[in-house]
């Protein structure tokens, strides 16, 4: 049986999965909302909303979805439920990328995949409500649905490097604040190795092992490029917008032991000092 990959929404971590998957033998096609917007990731583009998606879905053998929800719900299934479930049968697996904000805010704290969501965000919320959905659809159509719960995705132009170059890098303090992140790359395999290893219905954590707090990474960062620490500055403070606030209204610690454990996966990069090591 081919291998193709439907990425809708095919962004920066879809586009890394799809750099992974192309040299592989895939055949991957990738939803954007410019032609451009995929770059060399992708054979074919499909410009969506806009395009008629039934082709992409009868062809496809894995499907990825990794467009954000807002207020009004999942947009993909807002528009594609009836067809994705109509396609059900011909799909191996399912991926629906989250967010480790549905947990909430646990004061620094560990959580894993058995901890009850609590979101304390609006995004949080919108994205527990997408979860819900999505296990809905597959409860009702046997979609072989996987959902993976992302920390903060840092890799080659994005993350602290690029914020110190622009000079837009501040080191924000708040007492007891940290913050869990995924290398791109290591994002990338573990979705392959999913695929791979297809276990429907699983939920999976995808975070490196060293939680920090942001203030640390952004000092790291400053020192391996040679460039001056940014100050220190009190978040209770600094001028900040809501937007950039809101990052801060929730910290925990999260745990990524079952995505190691069911699918033998051991990180590339285990702690963001290699990571930005890697990134030099």
């Amino acid at each position: 049986m081919s291998k193709v990959l439907l990425s809708i929404g095919h962004g920066y971590s879809a586009q890394a999965l799809g750099r992974r998957l192309l040299p592989r033998g895939w055949r991957v096609i990738g939803t954007s909302r410019t032609a451009a917007g995929a770059g060399d990731s992708a054979q074919e583009v499909l410009c969506w909303p806009g395009s008629d998606l039934a082709d992409a879905l009868a062809a496809a053998s894995h499907l990825l979805i990794s467009i954000p929800p807002a207020a009004d719900g999942d947009p993909v299934l807002l528009a594609l439920r009836d067809e994705i479930r109509q396609a059900a049968s011909g799909l191996s697996w399912v991926g629906y990328l989250s967010t480790t904000a549905v947990y909430g805010d646990h004061r620094g704290g560990w959580v894993d995949e058995e901890t009850p969501p609590a979101p304390t965000t609006e995004r949080g919320h919108w994205r527990l409500a997408a979860e819900r959905a999505w296990q809905a659809l597959a409860a009702e159509s046997g979609l072989p649905l996987h959902i993976f719960r992302l920390a903060g995705i840092y890799g080659p132009g994005r993350g602290p490097f690029a914020k110190l170059e622009a000079g837009k890098a501040r080191r924000i303090v708040k007492p007891g604040q940290v913050f869990s992140r995924i290398h791109v790359a290591d994002l990338a395999r573990v979705l392959h190795i999913s695929m791979e290893n297809p276990r429907p219905g699983a939920i999976y954590n995808v975070c490196d092992d060293k939680p920090a707090p942001p203030e640390d990474v952004i000092a790291h960062a400053a020192r391996l490029l040679n460039l001056p620490v940014p100050p220190a500055e009190d978040f209770f403070t600094a001028e900040m917008s809501p937007l950039a606030r809101h990052f801060y209204a929730e910290s925990k610690r999260v745990r990524n032991d079952r995505m190691k454990r069911e699918l033998g996966f051991e990180l590339l990069y285990p702690d963001y000092e290699c990571g930005l090591a890697s990134l030099l």
